[in-house]
């Protein structure tokens, strides 16, 4: 693979520039040829086994020294970590994405303006996407294979927890494009520094869309200091609400899932609210069930006084907005449905909330009056993912309010253009009035 240091073309600009020109090729290549494209990387992924295990395993050693020292946490490590069935599951989810529709060229509407004179709306790709992100070097196949379908070019930049995975994996997905002749290598970039990072930010000519994958401070530190559009998310502080009219048996499933799962993930649930009606049959079986899962729990006084320091520590006010990303809850008792409404539009993110109950009205207030990219009855918040939504992988999840919502899948790194169809009609003839638009709708 070429790196950003094989050639006197090796500027980030350089980069951009190529990747901008192999975008206009992916964008000519028929869905059946990027499903290919896709296919064959997914083979290269599963042949290059060994290889990319290797690499990981080099990054998991320093990682580890790295923790020992207070460089990086614990969830991050865990992100890092890769065995064989990770890398199943990344030829799994690129086959995915495969299968998929093909998202291109499709019709949106039609509005015939006048006869002879027909407008399309049709979908097309974005160009150019920028990603960075931190730790998941699953990430690399699963958004390169979002791009490749959608005929986008994609510039990676991963964290240096994660270099020589990232290397052999981009190095191996741009080796699967050389069986390929008419698509250029370059429609995968991958740049390797910190600084290569900010001459990207600076691009807004060449790149369409960038997209932060990390913690707060790695959006925002993207947000201030670039033109381009910048779809990503801050955090993750995703809630679950067990209501007074919930089943106990489904409550305790729900809470054990979104938070022990996958802890690390941004859809894990960070803080627990209880209606008070419930403090005696469900809390103290929740938390029994929570510390055998070594879960620490911080709580509200009223938690603490029923079920004992022992148990649970003091919540400060700093958890209520926190994204532990670790085996740490936050649990308060609430008094209404009001209340645990204010409390998530307070603290929560945006992301994913979740309600356990059985009365449909509550349920259906909730769903109605929580301000997120997923609102969620009876399931748990880790449902909030690409896959399992059906989209085959994820770029990431957004929310923002603007383009994209929530996992974004294809669609997300599309956009549209309009086609107009005439036969010689002029404006001068319309605003004369020697001709009238008819604007007539076409299925």
């Amino acid at each position: 693979m070429r790196t950003m240091n094989d050639s006197s073309e090796s500027t980030v600009e350089a980069v951009a520039r190529r990747a901008r020109d192999a975008s206009r090729v992916l964008a000519r290549l028929s869905g059946d040829r990027r499903n290919e494209v896709l296919t064959a990387a997914a083979r290269s992924i599963e042949a290059n086994r060994k290889e990319i295990l290797q690499a990981n395993e080099r990054d998991c050693v320093a990682a580890e020294r790295s923790l020992s020292a207070g460089g990086i946490t614990r969830s991050m490590l865990a992100r890092l970590r890769l065995n064989d069935r990770a890398i199943d599951e990344m030829a799994l989810r690129v086959r995915d994405v495969a299968n998929l529709s093909d998202p291109l060229g499709r019709r949106l509407s039609t509005t015939e303006l006048d006869k002879g004179l027909v407008l399309h709306k049709e979908s097309c790709p974005l160009g150019v996407i920028g990603i960075i992100f931190e730790s998941r070097p699953e990430v690399i196949p699963q958004v390169t294979a979002l791009c490749l379908k959608t005929g986008n070019a994609v510039i990676l930049k991963g964290g240096i927890e994660a270099a020589a995975t990232n290397q052999s994996l981009a190095s191996v997905l741009q080796e699967s494009l050389r069986q390929f002749r008419e698509i250029p290598v370059s429609a995968i970039e991958l740049l390797q520094t910190r600084s290569d990072v900010g001459e990207l930010l600076a691009l807004e000519r060449d790149v369409d869309l960038i997209v932060p994958r990390g913690s707060k401070e790695l959006v925002e530190f993207v947000k201030q200091r670039s033109r381009i559009p910048v779809l990503g998310h801050g955090e993750g502080i995703c809630h679950v609400y067990v209501d007074g009219a919930a089943d106990i048996r489904k409550a305790i499933d729900i809470t054990l899932d979104s938070k022990t799962q996958y802890p690390a993930a941004c859809n894990a649930a960070e803080t627990l609210l209880v209606h008070e009606t419930m403090v005696r049959g469900f809390l103290p079986q929740a938390v029994m069930a929570l510390k055998n899962a070594g879960v620490e729990l911080r709580g509200c006084p009223r938690t603490i006084a029923l079920v004992g320091t022992d148990a649970v520590g003091r919540a400060s006010e700093e958890d209520w907005a926190k994204e532990y990303s670790d085996l740490i809850l936050s649990v308060k008792i609430v008094a209404t449905l009001e209340e645990a409404i204010a409390h998530i539009q307070r603290y929560g993110s945006g992301h994913t909330e979740v309600i356990v109950t059985e009365d449909a009205g509550t349920a259906k207030r909730f769903m109605e009056e929580i301000d997120a990219a997923g609102v969620f009855h009876n399931a748990s918040t880790r449902f909030a993912d690409g896959f399992r939504y059906g989209l085959g992988a994820e770029l990431g999840i957004s929310t923002s309010k603007l383009h994209a919502r929530g996992p974004v899948g294809l669609e997300g790194l599309t956009t549209y253009k309009y086609k107009l169809y005439g036969s010689g009609e002029t404006v001068a003839e319309y605003a004369s009035g020697k001709k009238k638009f008819k604007h007539r709708k076409v299925d």
